[in-house]
């Protein structure tokens, strides 16, 4: 029984659904401990090649339940951060491709949650803010998944103004990968998830895992972990197909080896 989330499955995408819609989505603990579990359990299904994370009411995620960070010990602040910092890596730990569907405004660590998915299709009723400032609570986690997705300048923008952030203007910094609709939202999602899903599962798994291991590293110690990379995956049994499928003009047969 899940009391925050919807778990929906649409094979070979998983739909996960933010389900504090009063709450403004706000991710307090049990929630964010929650996303985790249900992250862990979906990837480990052999069925479930992608996921989309949603969320119900108009707001995609207002951020932290503040309620939990007032009047508490270093070591209780300490400890919400660390359930954060845990589901945001389990997001880019997990072997499936994690798509956000945002259909409202994305404050602070629900920013930051959209800058960690793998992808992001925002609809036209979409905006994005890191205010912590403006509530003296700097938002340095939010941070962290910002600043990687658009650069120093715009994140600092972003940080330093509190300022909302439309749909458009998203996709044009690189926070979200494109635009639709609110009507098209869940079709746009489930079309990107589908398109993943006619890779090689083992393949992705490869890439994902190599794409974050190679992002934040020097140029030369990244060419050298990936040719390592790109190597071993060149034995793997579903490349050897892919490329003998590709040059006999015919549809590959994935096995996952």
């Amino acid at each position: 029984m899940l009391d925050h989330l919807l778990v929906e499955d649409a094979l070979p995408a998983v739909l996960v659904t933010l389900n504090r819609p009063q709450q403004r989505n706000a991710l307090s603990t049990p929630l964010m401990q929650e996303l985790t579990g249900v992250l862990e359990r979906e990837s480990a299904r052999p069925d479930v090649r992608a996921i989309v994370l949603r969320a119900s009411g108009p707001a995609f995620s207002a951020g932290h339940d503040l309620k939990e960070l007032l009047d508490r010990t270093l070591e209780e602040e300490r400890a919400v951060f660390e359930t954060c910092t845990r589901m945001m890596e389990t997001i880019q730990r997990i072997p499936q491709p994690v798509i956000a569907a945002v259909q409202g405004i994305a404050t602070a660590a629900g920013c930051q949650l959209v800058a960690t998915c793998d992808l992001a299709i925002a609809s036209e009723n979409a905006k994005f803010a890191t205010p912590g400032v403006k509530i003296g609570l700097f938002c340095s986690t939010p941070m962290v998944a910002v600043s990687r997705n658009i650069g120093r300048k715009r994140a600092l923008e972003m940080l330093l103004t509190g300022k909302q952030v439309d749909a458009h203007t998203a996709a044009d910094w690189g926070l979200v990968n494109r635009v639709v609709p609110l009507e098209d939202l869940d079709g746009a999602a489930l079309e990107l998830a589908h398109q993943v899903a006619s890779a090689s599962p083992l393949t992705l798994r490869i890439g994902k895992h190599a794409f974050y291991r190679q992002i934040d590293i020097g140029q030369d110690q990244a060419y050298e972990l990936m040719s390592q990379t790109m190597a071993e995956n060149a034995m793997t049994c579903d490349a050897q197909e892919g490329m003998s499928a590709f040059l006999e003009k015919r549809a590959p047969t994935w096995r996952g080896e």
